[in-house]
């Protein structure tokens, strides 16, 4: 079975309104709530006076324009985006029109597997103004941001350390509320895994995620993700033991506590555990590597 990870499902804010974390961290979540962003996109402000934001959210002017209010005053220089989907960095095109700050980022969505078409679930206008490496740093007025970069959830996956106090903002790389869906082509497990176990190569204090509360524990945290990915290796393990099966049959088997409608998100992760599967050897199909073939043990 896969394995038991504390996640924390609860949360105080008001849509509109900051959020004070630290004093030099300010959260203000947008009002797009569904079954992928838990309450919203939660963006981060950095500093005080000229400040960074990180993730301006969905293409929605309200949600900019409380940034703008929370941040009157202020002046914003920086706006980061740890990755391109639909939630996390369409905002930013807003707030640089708004602001006249630059754009950071590694790259326009599917940069991080060149050549691969990607999803189509994300924002394909973005291209930062500034391309971010991994172990690159970003220095404002009172702070600094070290990007690193952790493929898996999507190729051009960025998380960012503010260096002064040993945070992370890991985007949806970890998230504080549920597993983050890994999802080919441009998802991609074997990265995915690779990203977790990098991560505890640093001495963070403490996770704050795009979505879902702060993870205050962060090496017990992610051992658990790791270990609740192999857990469902197992459980794809112990679905072909009786012979070949296909993906919605594994998922229905695997998935019994999840809710029907969230099943083709669950396909998708279980999918790209099958690639990883099929690219080591250990198991095999006779048509090509999709989520409508059928799969068995080599």
């Amino acid at each position: 079975m896969a394995a038991t990870i504390p996640f924390k499902k609860e949360l105080e804010f008001q849509y509109g309104v900051a959020s004070e974390l630290s004093p030099s961290i300010r959260r203000v979540i947008a009002g797009n709530a569904s079954s992928f962003t838990l309450h919203g996109t939660g963006t981060y402000i950095i500093g005080r006076g000229e400040i960074a934001v990180i993730d301006p959210g969905p293409y929605d002017e309200e949600h900019i324009d409380a940034i703008l209010r929370e941040t009157a005053g202020e002046t914003i220089t920086h706006i980061l985006v740890t990755h391109t989907h639909s939630d996390h960095s369409p905002g930013a095109a807003i707030l640089k029109k708004k602001t006249g700050a630059k754009t950071y980022g590694f790259g326009p969505h599917g940069s991080g597997k060149p050549g691969m078409k990607p999803e189509q679930d994300g924002d394909m206008d973005f291209v930062p103004d500034v391309k971010v490496a991994d172990g690159d740093k970003i220095k404002g007025a009172g702070w600094t941001m070290k990007a690193i970069h952790t493929p898996g959830h999507l190729s051009n996956h960025l998380c960012f350390e503010l260096m002064e106090e040993k945070t992370l903002f890991s985007g949806d790389h970890v998230m504080g509320w549920s597993t983050s869906i890994v999802s080919p082509p441009d998802g991609d497990m074997v990265q995915y895994l690779d990203s977790l176990e990098k991560l505890l190569d640093y001495d963070h204090k403490l996770y704050w995620p795009t979505h879902g509360p702060a993870i205050t524990d962060p090496h017990p945290f992610v051992r658990g993700l790791i270990a609740h990915r192999h857990g469902r290796i197992d459980q794809i393990r112990e679905c072909l033991k009786n012979g070949p099966m296909g993906i919605p049959s594994m998922v229905e088997k695997m998935y019994t506590d999840v809710p029907e409608y969230l099943h083709p998100a669950a396909a998708r992760s279980v999918y790209s555990h099958i690639i990883m599967l099929v690219e080591t050897g250990e198991v095999k199909t006779d048509g090509g590597i999709e989520v409508t073939s059928t799969y068995q043990l080599a």
